[in-house]
């Protein structure tokens, strides 16, 4: 039989419950990758080689939110202590800012070589494994390999988003050929892939293998690098070879707060993970315990519009950034903002501080080791540049850069962009409670902390908070909200002078997982039906 139903259209309420485990847990947005993780712990690899066999996987099977060239941040719990991840690329040492001001650039481009910077997830992939796995490179990518060289089958949520760029750089084709390197390798024979259709990627399993056997070497200083660096140069990059020669997976102290009695853990810059935390620090100055009403949900989106501007106001290059983290961490800072909320909607303004699209996935051994891992091209495929014969789809990070001279986040030669991918992971007294992340640009910091709200004050099990409809600031005076989300609610919103809209994208809203740890180092995870999620458990 052919199957001729829609994979996107449900008549009919559906409910998915927690998982729980003992030996280990994978949780990501796709089934095929989550089988793959839990395929490496099966084999003897712990949560970081596993993390890795999942991401390296969701590279391939879900190319649309992900792939080699893009930027990955990590959180890691491994023997008793936590963990920074930042494998972020910085932007071409030769970039001259003028140069895209004196093309009549206002801001910069989001597809092209222009937004593009180092990618660094092929050096996340060696190093996590290198510092903190049992088992080698080219045993943990295996799984994407096979994948990339045999096939995979779309998933329903992937298939949709595929179409939607396979319609958008249709419209930037017009205006520039290099986009055509996309339809040949994403778009064979001029077809859209649809869900349940197989799709190969030969050259991207030939590139795998060649980051695998040289642990990530080939893309930074070897073959692979040679030929990225090539092409973009014969399309007007001002990359060069030692860009790529030069970058490094760094390692950083993670950030927190303490909130009721649990500690928040994000990155510190140049993500905005911070954001979160700042949000949670001005509502420590409300009353927003009853957290489903009116009253509170204003507070929080309140909260949120202030931590969010002020973040992409001074958020960068932490190299670059006018104020340090504890200004925008002070009990200082979060009572003035606090201040400044009312019973009624403001459109926020910066703070004058006195200064002083990704994907998502959790992964958790026997052994007690605990990851928060996220990675993305940024913006679906990123750039929509496909480096020819190699599988290779580039981010377009560098598109958050400003072009305002007078920016934080001003466009440079050699600087890391502002950021929107954030791993979170929660503990308390000083234990780890687990890794949780939601993945969907500039929703993220929004949807963790809608998340943290229902499991630490509402005592929410993981699929509960996850599952609870959402609400997205989405500028000035507007919030978007789920059709699920309480329209009593939204209309008490609308009176108290926000401009509600409902979207019936689910897939705006984010899609995240979560894996908790017991005292009896019993596991429970959950991942959402916003995405084709699944936690493999063993």
């Amino acid at each position: 039989m052919k199957f001729n139903f829609d994979s996107l259209s449900y008549s009919y309420p559906s409910r998915r419950n927690v998982v729980f485990s003992k030996n280990g847990m994978v949780a990501t947005g796709n089934p095929l990758a989550a089988q793959a993780g839990l395929e490496i712990l099966k084999k003897g690899g712990n949560a970081i080689d596993a993390a890795i066999a999942t991401a390296s996987t969701l590279s391939v099977v879900e190319p649309t939110g992900n792939g080699v060239g893009g930027d990955a941040f990590a959180i890691i719990w491994y023997k008793g202590k936590l963990y920074g991840m930042n494998s972020s690329g910085r932007s071409p040492k030769n970039l001259n800012p003028q140069d895209l001001i004196d093309k009549g650039y206002t801001k910069v481009p989001s597809y092209g070589v222009i937004p593009i910077t180092v990618p660094g997830i092929p050096s996340a992939w060696s190093s996590l494994v290198d510092k903190f796995g049992k088992l080698e490179l080219k045993d943990v990518l295996k799984p994407a390999i096979n994948y990339a060289r045999d096939g995979f089958t779309l998933q329903p949520n992937v298939s949709k988003l595929w179409k939607a760029a396979y319609d958008k750089y249709k419209i930037e084709l017009e205006k520039d050929n290099i986009f055509k390197y996309w339809y040949d390798t994403f778009a064979p024979n001029g077809a859209c892939p649809k869900a349940g259709d197989l799709f190969k990627n030969p050259f991207l399993a030939d590139s795998l293998e060649e980051i695998a056997e040289t642990n990530s070497d080939s893309f930074y200083r070897g073959n692979l690098a040679k030929k990225i660096v090539t092409f973009l140069q014969e399309n007007g990059s001002a990359m060069e070879l030692s860009d790529f020669n030069n970058f490094e997976t760094e390692y950083v102290e993670p950030i927190s707060t303490n909130f009721e009695g649990y500690d928040v853990f994000e990155l510190p810059p140049n993500g905005h993970g911070i954001s979160v935390l700042m949000a949670l620090n001005i509502l420590k100055h409300l009353d927003i315990k009853n957290i489903n009403s009116f009253e509170s949900i204003h507070k929080q989106i309140e909260a949120m519009k202030l931590a969010f501007v002020d973040a992409q106001k001074y958020v960068t290059d932490p190299n670059y950034m006018s104020v340090s983290i504890s200004d925008l961490l002070s009990d200082d800072y979060s009572k003035q903002r606090a201040s400044l909320i009312t019973d009624t909607a403001l459109t926020p303004e910066p703070s004058d501080i006195i200064k002083g699209g990704t994907v998502y996935m959790a992964a958790a051994d026997n052994e007690g080791n605990m990851v928060s891992y996220i990675q993305s091209n940024y913006m679906g495929f990123g750039s929509g540049v496909v480096v020819p014969e190699t599988g290779i789809s580039l981010h377009n990070r560098g598109a958050n850069f400003s072009l305002d001279p007078n920016h934080d986040n001003f466009i440079q030669g050699g600087k890391k962009p502002y950021h929107t991918i954030i791993p979170g992971f929660l503990m308390k007294d000083k234990k780890p409670v687990g890794p949780f992340g939601i993945m969907g640009g500039f929703m993220q910091p929004q949807a963790h902390l809608q998340v943290l709200l229902s499991t630490i004050i509402n005592n929410c099990n993981p699929q509960d908070a996850l599952d609870k409809p959402r609400w997205q600031w989405t500028g000035g005076k507007t919030i978007e909200v789920e059709p699920g989300f309480d329209n009593n609610i939204a209309q008490q919103l609308m009176r108290a002078g926000h401009d509600v809209i409902t979207n019936t994208q689910s897939t705006n809203f984010g899609r995240g997982e979560i894996i908790w740890r017991n005292d009896e180092d019993v596991l429970c995870g959950a991942t959402e039906p916003r995405t084709d999620g699944c936690v493999a458990a063993w």
